[in-house]
């Protein structure tokens, strides 16, 4: 679907792309606040090291180390775009968290816990997160920000504490 850009009241050309999304000047702006955002909420999700290399793509050892060793040294360094839209999304899957859960440790125990959803195949929504590919990432967040937007998802065991709605419930006045 193309965005549309209206003047007056008439639908004009699509809007355009912004033309420096992935220049080098904007993804050296982003990747050090990125980079040292993901490592606090790897951090927070207990996440090993493999486990972060495979969520920002198998970058090599020694480029992992190096990208947070400038980071921590507030060193300019331009991460690739891959990489970047990796983080974008651990960052939108911890968003939605904290909106969709009360607590940091239901929210933990959602992430941790295996899932018998369709998209999770009796798997941790982490293991997919951590699997090493965008597609797993970006599968996890589309589920928690339709979450978070009211789209219907299934009852959790012990994160409702109101019961179903049943027939019985229903009353005709």
């Amino acid at each position: 679907m193309t965005r549309l850009a209206r003047t007056s009241n008439a639908l004009t050309q699509p809007a355009p792309m912004v033309a420096d999304r992935y220049s080098a000047a904007a993804r050296r702006r982003m990747s050090g606040p990125g980079l040292r955002t993901f490592s606090a909420i790897a951090d927070t999700w207990g996440l090993t090291e493999a486990e972060r290399m495979r969520v920002l793509g198998q970058p090599g050892r020694s480029t992992y180390f190096g990208w947070l060793a400038k980071t921590r040294a507030g060193v300019d360094l331009t991460l690739p775009v891959d990489t970047l839209l990796r983080i974008s999304a651990i960052l939108g899957i911890y968003k939605a968290l904290k909106i969709v859960f009360q607590s940091d440790v239901e929210a933990n125990r959602w992430l941790t816990a295996g899932n018998s959803g369709p998209l999770f195949g009796g798997q941790s929504p982490l293991a997919l997160i951590t699997a090493g590919t965008q597609d797993g990432l970006m599968l996890v967040r589309r589920h928690l920000d339709a979450w978070r937007g009211g789209l219907f998802s299934a009852p959790l065991p012990g994160f409702d504490d109101i019961d179903p709605i049943e027939t019985s419930d229903i009353v005709w006045a």
